[in-house]
């Protein structure tokens, strides 16, 4: 009996492990495999998002397949649009650097001497022996007369020079202006230019000279002391070169024209005038609008005493009863450029007017 006893009793306290261990591994195993679906999910979700990016990018691609092409076209094309065209490494519009070089090199050449013919080699590669002594004639002044590219990178310059030439007492005397020739090779291109000389220089005849065309300005007035126009002129180059008034007084409104500064002169006097108009006796101003050209001719004397001859080109208009100074002219008139003078109402085209600064101020013409 009392086995029995302990044998229920037994298996009664056995049971609870039993059923906990029955009724927990359903629990083990779903806390086990919570992960893994866990897990699982995440990795569609994942996996899923990748997919659509994929797609997303796919669709990109293939959409902007011919935008690529495009750019890819031009990219491959642009260079060959863009790009400039091969030039010479001296243009015949830039010959400054060659006839600088040829001044440089007639006045080492003209200075040269017998012993020195060490100077020229910076202009000359060639072989020279000079024969006579250094310093025998000397270049006062040069001036390049003309240049022309004869072939690319390959100049011919004229170079005038005012000769100073020694005499045999040690004197040096003016041997007047002389021509020579130089043959000037560049090489290279932009700052990395260099210049040579292919030969000596080569004294040659002055360039034809011109015969200058007739002025526009038919009649002369003489000194015009009695001539409103002329009076006019007088008045505005006295305040213009000697600084005696302001400029405002004598200039048409609108008309900005500054004095030379620092004043070079004292004093002014007319010495002659010549104008497009048609009567040289007429002293009457006339409607308001009229224009006249003078060509005013006048003495300039400085604070020493000194007198100079200077030419001035000016452009007057008539307005109120009066002459004004409309335009200070950089250059005289020519026939071909003036108004007939049998019309006094033609309007005489205006000679190109001195630039004028952000200031105002005008290029003097003939100072």
């Amino acid at each position: 009996m009392k086995r029995s006893r302990r044998k229920a009793r037994r298996e009664q306290q056995e049971w609870p492990e039993d059923a906990v261990v029955e009724a927990t591994e359903p629990a083990e195993q779903d806390d086990y495999e919570a992960p893994d679906a866990a897990g699982w999910k995440t990795s569609t979700a994942g996996l899923a998002g990748f997919a659509r990016l994929a797609r997303v990018a796919t669709w990109a691609l293939i959409a902007s397949g011919p935008l690529i092409g495009v750019m890819a076209l031009l990219g491959s094309s642009a260079p060959a649009q863009s790009a400039p065209k091969s030039a010479p490494a001296v243009q015949s519009s830039a010959s400054t650097g060659p006839a600088g070089f040829a001044q440089l090199f007639v006045g080492a050449y003209l200075e040269a001497g017998e012993g020195s013919e060490k100077n020229l080699a910076p202009y000359y590669s060639g072989s020279i022996a000079l024969t006579h002594p250094a310093g025998t004639r000397s270049a006062l002044r040069t001036q390049v007369m003309q240049a022309h590219e004869v072939s690319s990178g390959y100049w011919s310059v004229t170079v005038a020079v005012n000769v100073a030439a020694k005499s045999k007492k040690g004197g040096y005397s003016d041997a007047g202006v002389q021509y020579f020739r130089v043959a000037v090779q560049s090489t290279g291109s932009g700052d990395a230019t260099g210049y040579t000389a292919v030969s000596l220089p080569a004294q040659v005849a002055a360039p034809t000279s011109l015969k200058p065309g007739d002025l526009g300005y038919p009649t002369s007035r003489g000194g015009g002391a009695s001539d409103p126009a002329s009076d006019t002129a007088a008045s505005f180059l006295k305040a213009y070169v000697a600084g005696q008034g302001e400029l405002d007084r004598y200039t048409s409104p609108g008309v900005r024209i500054s004095p030379v500064v620092p004043t070079p002169y004292a004093s002014i006097k007319v010495t002659g005038v010549q104008d497009d108009s048609s009567d040289s006796a007429s002293t009457k101003v006339p409607g308001d609008g009229e224009r006249r050209r003078l060509l005013v001719s006048v003495d300039a004397t400085d604070a020493d005493g000194n007198s100079f001859p200077l030419t001035y080109a000016l452009g007057l208009t008539s307005r109120a009863g009066r002459w004004e100074v409309s335009s200070l002219d950089d250059a005289p008139a020519t026939a071909a450029t003036s108004k007939p003078s049998s019309d006094p109402k033609a309007q005489a085209p205006s000679a190109p007017a001195a630039p004028t600064t952000p200031s105002g101020s005008a290029s003097p013409a003939g100072s």
